[in-house]
């Protein structure tokens, strides 16, 4: 399952998505896959 995550554009801290999409000019929205997964035995 995909998260969308905030990034500041210019430093690249991770800041809320509700922040970010207030601030175009200088944050960015990222959808993130998620790592690996289960493993099957």
């Amino acid at each position: 399952m995909a998260r969308k995550i905030g990034r500041d554009a210019r430093t690249g801290k991770f800041i809320p998505v509700g922040e970010a999409r207030r601030r175009k000019s200088t944050a960015i929205v990222e959808t993130v896959n998620p790592k690996g997964g289960k493993k099957k035995k």
